[in-house]
């Protein structure tokens, strides 16, 4: 199995797309460490990191659960700590976790912004800088963070700058760790979909069922995160990618199956023309 003994640390991956990788990576013989805050579950979201977990275990891979809020450094040092004690290295990040607000100015409230900067900006620098050392030591080392193209049509700042800005930052540190970490071999790369996700952010708060008849599964981000990662690290860097892109790269072109409604119209994701 091309992941075989190969340790993944993703944030967010009880759920959703973050989930959804480390199931993917999971079959393909991955040890997954799954960091993220839920550690009860709340029915409205689904899910913890023990549940997650599991999941992995009983998709092939090895898993490691620790609640992680990578706002706080202490925690994001205790997923390095207890990921390297268990299973001795760290070959890939996947910076998954991420907060919305999609908010006007005035409508944005101090605490909403500081979370989206703290989780999105903050929280994927830090837990980037952490894991670095351990990456220099592997054979084909990935930092993959889930963010959108650089799209500077003042549209997509016009209804929800704070939003944007956060999100934009984390594909600028994509472009900034690709030459800064090219001596030691480290890739940086950004998947973001072409099409809306079925995640609990579009259930509970971008569209409800109406949005999620119009969107693709997660499973469309795990292939192309898989296809990203499984190329060598000194060749593939410094990309913002579309999923569709990538597997159309691949030789993958047919992707009704990733649809939630069979044939259905499809809504084209933020930050996308």
């Amino acid at each position: 199995m091309l992941f075989a003994g190969k340790t993944i640390v993703i944030t967010g991956a009880t759920r959703g797309i973050g989930k959804a990788i480390a199931l993917k990576l999971a079959k393909a013989g991955a040890n997954i460490v799954v960091a993220a805050k839920s550690t009860e579950e709340n029915p409205k979201l689904g899910g913890t990191i023990y549940s997650a977990a599991a999941e992995v275990e009983a998709a092939g891979g090895q898993a490691l659960a620790v609640a992680c809020d990578i706002r706080f450094e202490d925690q994001i040092a205790s997923v390095v700590e207890q990921t390297i004690a268990k299973f001795g290295g760290i070959d890939i990040l996947i910076n998954n976790a991420s907060a919305i607000s999609l908010t006007t100015t005035e409508q944005t409230e101090a605490k909403r912004y500081d979370l989206m900067h703290d989780v999105n900006v903050r929280g994927t620098f830090m837990m980037t800088k952490a894991c670095i050392p351990y990456l220099r030591k592997s054979s084909n080392p990935h930092i993959l963070t889930l963010s959108p193209p650089l799209n500077l049509d003042p549209k997509w700042f016009e209804k929800h700058v704070a939003y944007t800005m956060s999100k934009y930052n984390m594909s600028m540190m994509t472009i900034g760790w690709a030459k800064e970490l090219a001596k030691d071999r480290i890739a940086a790369n950004s998947p973001w979909p072409r099409t809306t996700i079925d995640t609990a952010a579009v259930r509970n708060l971008l569209g409800g069922q109406m949005l999620v008849n119009m969107s693709r599964t997660p499973e469309i981000l795990a292939d192309a995160a898989y296809e990203i990662l499984k190329r060598p690290s000194t060749q593939c860097t410094g990309n913002l990618y579309v999923d569709e892109q990538v597997l159309a790269e691949e030789g993958i072109t047919d992707l009704a199956h990733y649809s939630v409604v069979p044939g259905a119209t499809l809504y084209t994701d933020l930050f996308l023309d």
